[in-house]
């Protein structure tokens, strides 16, 4: 048996092990425990979790002849996606205690595939940028990033193999790139979203959290009965569109330097870089991912907005009070904006591989008020195209810095294998 640590090791491994008979469903959920018992006080990750609870699944699958594709690896979902057997309770004093009936449709289909659902994860309120109470795990003065922040900092822990975030605007790749995850956003609305707590239905998109391409791969076959991923060979040329997009003036020293040295040491390993200039349509994104963001987030807490507004924090009620005022023209010209956007992807890669894009500004903030800027994610989850962070640098306080990979629409497959072939040549932040 591996002399790692059972939590430490990746899902894919686990499966395997499982499987082999080298180890337990239980055991690798009593390693998983055992770190949040160590180190949960000071990372605070949870929103929700019973030990006892954790194992009594564990043991089930264990007397389970007929091993499942995900069999054991356990899974920790975001505060805002429902689960029938723990409370969802969107970090929010009105939804405290709520129990939902049913799992949402990602959270049934893992545990049909045998995952572990070892507990809910802290969100910002309502999925939202008023933050809850986790730090950053590798220091925890600093910010996890937001809003999937329980997901991002339990996952690099080594606390869960893999957790559900949402992305409105970047709430899945910063925290990924803050936490040093890997943070993937599928294409629009690929994983279903029943059962999901909705801030704005033309942006909201479930994503994944897992330290390797690999296991986020895995999760996804599970997800989606597909097979994995094909594994390209070493020697592959890829052709990388460099996009530094219409935010590069936020860019920090230490992402400059990522995006840099990124783009060298590929090119030494064959790569033909490729400088892409976006339509300068696409400036005005950012600002139409807010419009949308306030206009529809509005609308689906109006009864919150009537009843509870005291209840809610100064950061929501901003966006409600901003898009419950908002007229409806300026509304739907950003979904047309969006709409024509899209509709110039194929023009914007051209004839390029993939896209390599700045994951964030830099590396996590120090505070913890403050979950970072979205800009730099926003601007690709208004076009709906599949994103990962892939954590492959460090800052200047030793904290980790990702890069982004962006892919085509329904793509999701070639971006995630070509992410796995940046990792070969670049490694990881550790």
């Amino acid at each position: 048996m591996s002399q790692v640590p059972l939590n430490e090791l990746p899902a894919t491994d686990i499966v395997r092990m499982i499987s082999d008979g080298a180890t337990t469903a239980e055991a690798v959920t009593q390693a998983c425990l055992d770190r949040i018992s160590a180190r949960e006080n000071d990372v605070k990750a949870w929103a929700y979790i019973d030990p006892d609870y954790a194992l009594a699944q564990a043991r089930i699958l264990d007397g389970e002849e007929t091993k499942r594709p995900l069999h054991g690896v356990p899974i920790g979902v975001k505060d805002v996606i429902d689960t029938a057997d723990m409370p969802t309770q969107m970090e929010s004093p009105t939804y405290e205690g709520h129990q939902p009936k049913t799992d949402a449709a990602c959270v049934a289909i893992l545990r049909a595939a045998g995952a572990v659902i070892l507990g809910k994860t802290v969100t910002c309120e309502f999925a939202g940028s008023f933050p809850g109470a986790t730090t950053n795990p590798h220091n925890f003065d600093h910010t996890p990033g937001g809003s999937s922040s329980g997901s991002g900092a339990a996952v690099a822990d080594f606390m869960v193999h893999g957790a559900f975030g949402t992305q409105t605007g970047g709430s899945v790749l910063r925290p990924a790139s803050f936490c040093g995850a890997v943070g993937y956003k599928p294409t629009y609305n690929l994983i279903n979203r029943s059962g999901l707590m909705f801030a704005a239905e033309n942006l909201d998109t479930i994503g994944l959290l897992t330290r390797t391409v690999d296991d986020a791969d895995l999760l996804m076959s599970g997800l989606l009965n597909r097979p994995l991923s094909k594994t390209l060979p070493n020697d592959a040329k890829p052709r990388i569109g460099l996009c530094h997009t219409h935010h590069w003036d936020l860019a920090q020293p230490e992402t400059i330097t990522a995006m840099e040295d990124s783009t060298e040491r590929l090119k030494f390993a064959g790569a033909a870089i490729v400088e892409i200039t976006l339509p300068e349509s696409f400036a005005n994104l950012s600002k139409a991912r807010n419009a949308l963001n306030d206009f529809e987030r509005s609308r689906v807490m109006a009864d919150l907005w009537q009843n509870e507004r005291d209840q809610l924090s100064e950061n929501i009620a901003k966006q409600l009070e901003s898009g419950t005022s908002m007229d409806y023209a300026p509304y739907r010209d950003a979904v047309t904006l969006a709409n024509d956007s899209r509709a110039q992807l194929d023009d914007v890669f051209g004839d390029v591989d993939f896209i390599l894009a700045p994951a964030a500004s830099g590396e996590a903030p120090e505070g913890l008020n403050y979950t970072g800027d979205p800009q730099f994610q926003g601007c690709w989850t208004i076009l709906h195209v599949p994103t990962i962070s892939l954590p492959t640098h460090t800052g200047p306080n030793g904290l980790p810095v990702g890069i982004q990979l962006v892919g085509r629409r329904w793509q999701d497959e070639t971006l995630l294998g070509w992410s796995r072939w940046v990792v070969q040549k670049l490694g990881i932040w550790r």
